[in-house]
């Protein structure tokens, strides 16, 4: 059997307060998505702007990002089920912000001298900005034999995730009172990017697209959806329709009862937690959305282990 490494990326997140300055110093000071004059001055300026305001979403949300938990969850799950196959198999943790960082893992990877390095995004759609910037990152750190490595790019018509998707959008459902179910809008929420991306060939928002057909033609399209983008940041375009304004525009046209879906997400973060779950609730009352529910992320999901572990038992069997 060969000695197999699999590497989760991941955004991570800062595991404390007065981790958010240094998180966002790390982010801001990313080229794949940022690119400003003196940048390594830039990215302390602004992350030290931001901070306070970041710091008061953390604080509504426990204190620091789950993030670092869920993605630890699944990592372990992940090898437990991956070892039973090959007990020579070892999964890490690489992330681009916050610890464990990349540069780190690299290391580790490179000294244990495995046959094979599996690389494997929890970002199911690729973007630069997220798959690709992990994968630089990890190109720019890891020392080892390049010919091991085997670069999954995306997975967003992977059966077995969008079923885990669907599993949890029917326990979100249950939420809702009985005599409103059928009325519910399914409102899939997907983390945006500047429009100039998309110019540029970036393939984010039609993979997006492509999951959210999936995930309904397998509910055989079960209610009214929606899809919409968050988490715009800076002056530039970015994707829309925004969610804030999807959920204003929802109500509007009498849709009372909303189920947002982090799509895209693969456990609950700051974005999730605090965006979707408190600042965009606010909107949703404002504008008198009757029932606001965000589903939980596929965080501690057994279908989104299986759908990691087929990828790369495909991987291995395709090398061999």
């Amino acid at each position: 059997m060969d000695k197999t490494a699999v590497v989760l990326f991941n955004l991570g997140g800062p595991d404390s307060l007065e981790a958010v300055e240094p998180f966002l110093t790390n982010l801001f000071s990313d080229r794949d998505i940022f690119n400003l004059p003196f940048q390594d001055y830039l990215a302390q300026y602004i992350a030290r702007k931001r901070a306070p305001k970041v710091i008061k979403e953390y604080e509504l949300i426990g204190g620091k990002s789950p993030i670092g938990h869920w993605t630890g969850l699944q990592r372990a799950m992940l090898e437990d089920k991956l070892r039973k196959l090959n007990p020579l198999t070892d999964v890490y943790v690489a992330m681009r912000y916050w610890h464990p960082l990349t540069k780190d893992v690299a290391k580790e990877v490179a000294e244990k001298n495995y046959d094979k390095v599996i690389l494997l995004p929890l970002y199911p759609h690729y973007s630069i900005s997220t798959t690709g910037s992990s994968f630089n990152e990890w190109k720019r750190e890891y020392k080892g034999n390049s010919a091991k490595l085997v670069y999954i790019n995306d997975y967003y018509e992977n059966e077995t995730y969008a079923r885990a998707i669907n599993k949890r959008i029917d326990e979100a459902l249950l939420k809702f009172p009985e005599e409103v179910r059928h009325q519910v809008q399914l409102v899939f929420s997907a983390h945006g990017t500047p429009v100039s991306f998309v110019k540029k060939g970036d393939p984010y928002s039609g993979q997006i697209k492509k999951t959210v057909q999936l995930v309904m033609k397998l509910r055989n399209n079960s209610h009214e959806f929606h899809e919409c983008f968050q988490s715009k940041v800076g002056p530039v375009k970015w994707l829309e329709p925004s969610t804030d304004k999807m959920i204003e525009e929802l109500a509007l046209k009498g849709k009372k009862h909303l189920l947002i879906i982090p799509i895209s997400f693969v456990s609950d973060h700051v974005e999730t937690l605090y965006e979707l779950g408190i600042e965009y609730k606010h909107v949703a009352d404002r504008s008198g959305i009757v029932n606001y529910i965000v589903m939980t992320g596929l965080n501690d999901s057994l279908l989104f282990i299986d759908a990691l572990c087929d990828l790369v038992n495909e991987e291995v069997a395709g090398e061999s």
